[in-house]
């Protein structure tokens, strides 16, 4: 019933029992209860057709629940605060400098949900749990983040039960692709589409037919090593030109020093320098014509080359980009990718394939991440209610 009406934002109870198949008896209970726990208002009367009395509608209270959602990206944590609707109540973002120490970034990420939940004025007893996008590999079942290429320090750290004693609230565990592609959905964006992350690395999320994709052991999307370019930079895995390392904003930047488009001397290990120059950098190439273009567009080419080659294996319908660099890359990077995909995408003359943005900004991965939490509210699929089990033993 909630999920019926998340997704009409309005029904009456005649209109439940349609949609649900469940007795007008049955609906009238559950109501009910829904009214008396706070998860539904009264939203006023609809006409009825011909001469009956008008019916009362229901929808979602808002503040009846709330999820918080954590986005660790290595440059970036992004903390957001749901409400029972799916709307972003209250957001934080933080730079990450001591990413490599886990027990401060842990500890940091802990401090900002309480800031959040304040901002929000939230009441605590409302706040259902914690979602945690993070990169992968993880470790779902346990709760580790394993050894993700681009946080050094960070070997089999159990985030989840960490954040979970530091905050006393329970916690979910995702992959930030996943949690991403699930955020993309929980919009109304269905059907079937792989979500592009571009981010201090880059990874990729799977929606097929209106299902999110997990894999075995929740971390598919690894694409990372998929190799674009012989000749490009030595990635850490050994080989040459793997899209991953071939993305990097610090390769991207060493591009354009080496073209003249920077000045030299950046210090290439620090993060924020780099962050700084990638941001020059992208604003540089949609400006004008010249190198720095030619460097974005380049790397559009060789994103186009992975996303070819999901769309082509999986008949996807769309790719959606997102992340913390998709905003900065936007302005040129749409086009760029759908000249390269041009007459690339096999199945064209069946249907076309769609290349967008995403529809909830820089937030998307800690959007993901809390609607993974409401999802255990909303969701009538019996894997989600199995995926469930955790934040039930820990309340």
């Amino acid at each position: 019933m909630l999920d019926a009406i998340r997704r009409s934002e309005q029904l009456s109870r005649v209109e439940l029992a349609e949609v649900t198949g469940l007795s007008g008896q049955a609906i009238s209970n559950i109501a009910r209860r829904l009214l008396d726990a706070g998860l539904v208002r009264e939203a006023g009367r609809q006409r009825s057709a011909g001469l009956g009395k008008p019916r009362t509608l229901l929808e979602l209270e808002p503040t009846g629940q709330y999820a918080v959602g954590v986005h660790l990206d290595p440059a970036v944590v992004t903390v957001v605060l749901l409400d029972l609707t799916g709307d972003v109540v209250a957001r934080r973002r933080v730079d990450t400098p001591y990413a490599d120490d886990p027990d401060v970034l842990i500890a940091g990420i802990a401090a900002t949900i309480e800031d959040v939940m304040t901002l929000a004025a939230a009441s605590r007893d409302r706040v259902v749990g914690v979602g945690i996008a993070a990169p992968g590999p993880i470790d779902a079942e346990r709760g580790f983040v394993v050894d993700p290429p681009n946080l050094a320090a960070w070997h089999l750290v159990p985030i989840r039960d960490e954040l979970r004693e530091r905050t006393g609230l329970p916690v979910l565990l995702d992959k930030d692709v996943t949690a991403a592609a699930s955020a993309e959905k929980w919009a109304g964006g269905g059907g079937s589409f792989v979500f592009f992350y571009l981010g201090t690395g880059v990874g990729a999320g799977l929606v097929i037919g209106d299902e999110v994709v997990r894999g075995s052991s929740s971390n598919v999307g690894e694409i990372g090593h998929v190799i674009v370019d012989p000749d490009g930079p030595v990635c850490y895995c050994g080989r040459r030109g793997c899209v991953g390392e071939a993305s990097q904003p610090r390769y991207l930047v060493q591009q354009a020093v080496r073209a003249g488009v920077l000045a030299s001397g950046i210090d290439l290990d620090d993060r924020q320098a780099v962050d700084a120059e990638f941001a020059r950098l992208c604003s540089l190439a949609a400006a004008d014509p010249g190198p720095a273009r030619e460097i974005v567009a380049a790397l559009a080419v060789r994103i186009a080359k992975v996303v070819e080659d999901i769309a082509n294996l999986l008949d996807l319908e769309r790719v959606v980009f997102g992340g913390p660099h998709w905003e900065r890359l936007a302005p040129l990077f749409g086009d760029a990718v759908r000249a390269a995909l041009d007459g690339r995408f096999l199945v064209r003359s069946v249907h076309p394939f769609e290349v967008a943005g995403t529809v909830l900004g820089v937030d998307v991965g800690a959007i993901g991440a809390a609607s993974l939490v409401l999802d255990q509210t909303f969701s009538p699929n019996p894997s989600v209610l199995l995926q469930s089990r955790e934040l039930v033993a820990d309340r």
